[in-house]
């Protein structure tokens, strides 16, 4: 089936109008749901959604696994006019808490132990918990259903949060328009067909993990939403299930192709994606040597404008460290700092236009306007344009290299980490009186986190308490690889912490 390129969006909620009423939408380990249940199931969580929530644009948080209702959620409140947050189940209480007073959540749907964990809020009203358990069997019994919206595309529809170089998680917000057309270019560019069996391994509070829902359904396909726990697991369920798609980062990657693959679990796979860091030569080699008849789409992307770059899978072999050129509905731009384009084989800044631009940050107007400005007059997207802060070059093939960050914002596993949280976490522990988190080049997880410290006068114990406090107060992607205890840390000329000189000290 080829996908049509249409650049008009609909509302999310019509995403699950797409395929036939008999054909598998998602695959669960006990049982599978087609896209008639689907319909069924998301008309009745938005309507209790709706009945709980009944003011336009309420927010509605999720802290939870991926399973059928992770599914659903997104689905249903755009459909119940509201603003959905999604919240990464690795995230600990404290990161969890910010997200739920910054957005303004007034529900948050999760199991019972991540509920406990948030007992002081709940207990405050500051916001409502309700199992995931009690929200299925509520819906298994509700009589009223909404029909698909006729929201305005421009609507605010979810919150997706992510780190940004300094402090606690920003808020990128997203409208049905940014979601429907990435949706639609996802669908096109990787030539997904209603026949098509998508493994989520991925987090559906990260863009990429989300879009794996949502391009499959456009196509008409099936998701299987499956929790990552072993590499071993990851070939019996493709097997399974017959997965002709799995969507990983470089880390996962590595996993995947440590462990054992029966021909029968391979032979279903048409496609392999990955984002989040760039794969190396040597693992390229190894995806196509277990892989040889899927195609590899190595891909490049920003939350704020959902994904940028793809490089066509015939081209991985002979350029497997590029970030390849634009998807579609996407224009990408190299400029300088006077905001010219560079010329080729020049390093400038990504920036990204296009209807894919998301809305901004959630109650963030400063760092809003810093980012997102109005494209350039040159520009084939009238509109706002998202200035990423990735330093990148385009080669004499017309293909894009990344080369660096503006920023020190780490890029470890998939995730963009801000080192002010891990500085702000050992701090709080007063074990230390200073603290510098950075990131060191790591050819398997992209950058490794280091912490630079300076004990706290006094103290005893401190190398072997840090460690174990800063696991309870940071998720476990954010640990530090390796803590460097300083007499003094370094300073530049201005008396602030010398990053530079801790890293040449890492690398020496």
């Amino acid at each position: 089936m080829s996908i049509e390129i249409d650049p008009q969006p609909c509302p999310i909620d019509h995403l699950v109008e797409q395929g036939s009423d008999a054909a598998a939408a998602l695959m669960l380990q006990d049982r599978i749901l087609t896209f008639a249940d689907l319909r069924s199931r998301v008309g009745k969580l938005a309507a209790w959604l709706s009945s709980e929530l009944p003011t336009k644009g309420s927010r509605v948080a999720s802290w939870a696994a991926k399973g059928d209702l992770t599914c659903l959620l997104p689905i249903a409140a755009a459909r119940a006019n509201l603003v959905y947050v999604p919240i990464n189940p690795a995230l600990r209480r404290a990161q969890v808490e910010h997200i739920l007073a910054d957005s303004g959540a007034e529900i948050i749907i999760g199991n019972s132990t991540r509920l406990l964990a948030l007992g002081d809020g709940l207990k405050a009203g500051t916001y409502r918990g309700i199992s995931e358990q009690d929200v299925l069997d509520i819906i298994d019994n509700y009589q009223n259903r909404l029909e698909p919206s006729i929201a305005h595309t421009d609507d605010l529809v979810s919150i997706l949060y992510t780190s940004g170089s300094t402090g606690k998680p920003k808020g990128v917000m997203l409208s049905h328009a940014n979601i429907w057309l990435g949706a639609v270019s996802v669908a096109h560019y990787l030539e997904l067909s209603s026949d098509d069996v998508t493994m989520a391994l991925l987090p559906f509070s990260f863009d990429y993990g989300q879009n794996q829902l949502f391009s499959t359904w456009f196509a008409g396909g099936a998701v299987v939403p499956f929790n990552y726990l072993l590499p071993k697991d990851v070939p019996k369920n493709c097997e399974k299930f017959k997965v002709t798609t799995i969507a990983a980062v470089p880390p996962l990657w590595i996993q995947i192709v440590g462990t054992d693959w029966a021909p029968n679990a391979v032979k279903s796979l048409r496609r392999l994606t990955n984002s989040g860091g760039s794969l190396n030569p040597d693992l390229v080699e190894r995806l196509r040597s277990i892989f040889p008849e899927a195609k590899l789409f190595p891909m490049y992307g920003l939350t704020e404008a959902f994904r940028s770059t793809y490089l066509d899978p015939a081209l991985v072999a002979k350029y497997p460290t590029s970030i390849g050129s634009a998807i579609p509905f996407a224009e990408v731009l190299i400029l300088d700092e006077e905001g010219n384009p560079v010329k080729q084989g020049q390093e400038g800044e990504l920036v990204h236009c296009g209807p894919l631009v998301a809305k901004g940050y959630w109650q963030d107007k400063e760092t809003t306007k810093k980012r997102f400005r109005p494209a350039p007059a040159f520009s084939k997207y009238p509109g706002t344009a998202v200035w990423s802060g990735d330093r990148v070059k385009q080669g004499e093939n017309g293909l894009l290299y990344f080369v660096g960050r503006e920023d020190n914002l780490i890029k470890s596993q998939g995730n963009r980490i801000s080192p002010q949280e891990i500085e702000d976490a050992a701090l709080e522990t007063n074990l230390v009186s200073e603290a510098a988190a950075f990131g060191i080049y790591d050819d398997v997880i992209g950058q490794a986190i280091h912490l630079a410290v300076t004990k706290t006068s006094g103290v005893q114990d401190a190398k072997e308490l840090l460690p174990k406090l800063l696991a309870t107060k940071l998720p476990k992607f954010m640990q530090p690889g390796k803590i460097h205890w300083y007499q003094e840390l370094p300073l530049n000329s201005n008396g602030k912490i010398d990053y530079p000189a801790l890293k040449r000290g890492v690398d020496q």
